[in-house]
């Protein structure tokens, strides 16, 4: 009879440790429809992602992905109901209240991108307090975007740059792809080669869309409440079997 960690290492040995994606990006969609699917309230499709969400890291984290980042609450998403936003603010207060000692035990550094300001004082301090906390591990880096978008974060990046241009900081001329990077949120981080979309839905939604202009893009209908280490790896799977070109023909790739 098979047992579940038999399942485990028949499943992990599919992966080429050679060829792990560096960075892993989820954009985490469905779980209103799973509460919907299930005769549940959304919040109960919130609470079932958040096990995902602790399953994936974890998972992760083991497999050697060195960093993951998790779209947790767009700019978009502040137009919900109120109640909603309080509910998924006070479960991330949660998360971050309980994972924190997880994440130093697995080596795990919490990040974030996003508007901070814009999140709760109590979210913020339990940000500061896990960020403060983790800073020392270097095992896997795990940004949350919280109160992030794309397109913000790209204005952002500009304003910083158009006011360091002013002070004589940055010569015009010197603005390059790299450079322009260095002010974003993700600064300091590689762009994701992998990026992950829940629920069935062919869309960015505004996230990351400076960092994955050479992403390799896995969507999957699975909704995030479902989606387990077995989704996971067969997305790394599928990552495996692609030629990663950047523009060039397979013969002008450097050889493995």
């Amino acid at each position: 009879m098979t047992t579940k960690l038999d399942s485990h290492f028949k499943s992990m040995k599919r992966i080429d440790p050679r060829k792990l994606p560096r960075h892993i990006a989820v954009i985490m969609d469905g779980n209103g429809r799973w509460a919907k699917k299930h005769n549940l309230r959304r919040i109960a499709g919130h609470r079932e992602g958040a096990k995902s969400v602790r399953v994936i890291v974890e998972a992760c984290r083991e497999i050697g992905i060195k960093y993951l980042t998790l779209y947790a609450f767009s700019v978009e998403n502040w137009m919900r109901p109120s109640p909603e936003v309080r509910a998924l603010m006070n479960l991330l207060a949660r998360y971050l209240r309980e994972e924190a000692e997880t994440m130093i035990r697995n080596d795990i550094r919490l990040n974030t991108i996003g508007q901070m300001e814009r999140l709760p004082e109590k979210v913020q301090n339990f940000l500061m307090k896990t960020m403060d906390a983790t800073s020392s591990c270097n095992g896997m880096v795990l940004t949350l975007a919280l109160s992030y978008g794309g397109r913000d974060e790209i204005v952002r990046a500009t304003g910083k740059i158009v006011k360091r241009i002013s002070e004589g900081i940055i010569k015009p001329g010197e603005l390059s792809i790299e450079s322009f990077s260095d002010h974003l949120d993700t600064a300091g981080i590689p762009d994701p080669d992998l990026l992950i979309r829940t629920s069935g839905e062919y869309r960015l939604s505004n996230f990351l869309l400076w960092q994955a202009a050479y992403s390799e893009l896995y969507f999957t209908d699975v909704l995030w409440p479902d989606f387990r280490r077995e989704n996971l790896i067969e997305a790394i799977v599928d990552y495996q079997n692609r030629e990663r070109r950047f523009g060039r023909v397979s013969e002008a790739l450097p050889n493995e």
